[in-house]
């Protein structure tokens, strides 16, 4: 076993229902872990998100031309304005960029881009080169050095399996698949093992980090209600818990989730209306939630995909591809769109080239969001420009 398996059996063992011994109590005491009480959220869209149907450069002929079957009709999208326009389904993305409230990244990607699923996530989760192999994710190994002494809740995964955005080499964050179910166990058996095998020591480790993490986020919890109605989703309900972490002061750096079903090969605008839909409902009813909660300043929620689709349909889908939009939402973002428009007449063997690259992304938040050096956890692109106040 190695020690990402550890994270996800630890993590999510006895369905969530974790006992935790009543003799780690001491995590209370720490101090806030959020500098400037500031946190990231993620939202990881899976299966490679078309961007071009996301954020619609309509006004480009070669639009239509090379999307024969899966092109948005100009009377159906919304919210036009300079060559672009929403997916109808995003009405509410609409409304954020609107209040100055939503960025739009043009173009996100990487210098020779890899078009596996598996591969091209671990490039985004560990912000290595196209051709480096990295252990540890990028958010890891800023905990490692922004949680010195170990805080088991500094970063929250709301999922049913790890993400490796988030490993480190020290135990600084918690998977979570149903924070309502962690309960606190009462008997005073304390010299439970989960072996007799020294070499699962770190294991032993995990399980403890996760039993202080659980009490942290039951306190979060007991401190704080949902205030609106969230969508009946998976998206939604994890955003629903996010929210409730954050107003109950959990004082987590980041939270990670993400969604499912991007792979659009075939039936893609049934498919894409309906996730996309999930999306849009899920983040407004987050971003109304903070809002309310006058929290949105402190809170930057960032929507990417592991890769974008290729410009041309294949008849009623699309195939992998390169560079695609990012959305960033709340945390004092100008609100602006950033970059330039798709190019759809300079294309890369059928794709987009990239004009921003991720890593650069990944710095401007490290570095306006967390107040950290993004040069520490090994990341050399430039911060991106004109992201927030």
């Amino acid at each position: 076993m190695n020690r990402r398996n550890f994270l996800s059996l630890t993590g999510t063992f006895t369905g969530g229902a974790l006992l935790l011994p009543d003799f780690l109590h001491a995590f209370g005491i720490q101090a806030s872990l959020v500098i400037g009480e500031q946190c990231l959220v993620f939202i990881q869209l899976n299966g490679g998100n078309d961007g071009l149907n996301t954020f619609i450069p309509f006004e480009n002929p070669l639009y239509y031309d090379l999307r024969t079957k899966i092109a948005l009709p100009k009377d159906t999208i919304i919210s036009k304005n300079k060559g672009m326009a929403f997916h109808p389904a995003l009405k509410d993305f609409a409304n954020m960029q609107q209040n100055g409230d939503l960025s739009i990244i043009q173009n996100v990607g990487y210098p020779e881009p890899n078009r596996s699923h598996f591969r091209s996530q671990e490039i985004w989760q560990t912000a290595s080169g196209s051709k480096q192999y990295l252990n540890e994710g990028w958010l890891g190994r800023y905990l490692d050095l922004q949680c010195k002494d170990h805080q088991p809740t500094a970063g929250v995964n709301l999922d049913s399996i790890d993400n490796l955005a988030l490993k480190g080499n020290e135990p600084n964050f918690i998977t979570v698949k149903d924070p309502n179910r962690f309960k606190i166990r009462t008997d005073n058996n304390d010299t439970v093992k989960l072996s007799d095998n020294p070499q699962l020591d770190f294991v032993r480790k995990i399980a403890n980090s996760v039993s202080e993490g659980s009490d942290e986020i039951q306190k979060a919890i007991a401190k704080s209600t949902t205030e609106m109605s969230y969508p009946k989703t998976n998206l939604g309900k994890n955003l629903e818990w996010i929210a409730r972490l954050i107003k109950g002061n959990l004082n987590s750096k980041v939270y990670y989730t993400s969604q499912n079903g991007y792979d659009t090969h075939d039936n893609q605008l049934n498919i894409h209306q309906r996730n996309l839909t999930e999306l849009n409902d899920a983040v407004f009813s987050f971003y109304t939630d903070l809002k309310k909660a006058k929290l949105l300043q402190n809170v930057t929620l960032v929507v990417f995909s592991e890769f974008g689709r290729r410009v041309k349909d294949n008849g009623n889908g699309t195939d992998h591809g390169t560079a695609a939009p990012m959305f960033i939402i709340g945390g004092n973002n100008t609100g602006k769109v950033i970059g330039n428009n798709p190019n759809l007449s300079d294309l890369d063997n059928g794709d987009l080239k990239h004009e921003t690259d991720f890593r650069s992304v990944y710095a401007g938040l490290l570095q306006s969001k967390m107040n950290f050096d993004y040069a520490k956890i090994g990341i050399t692109a430039p911060p991106i420009k004109g992201l927030f106040f």
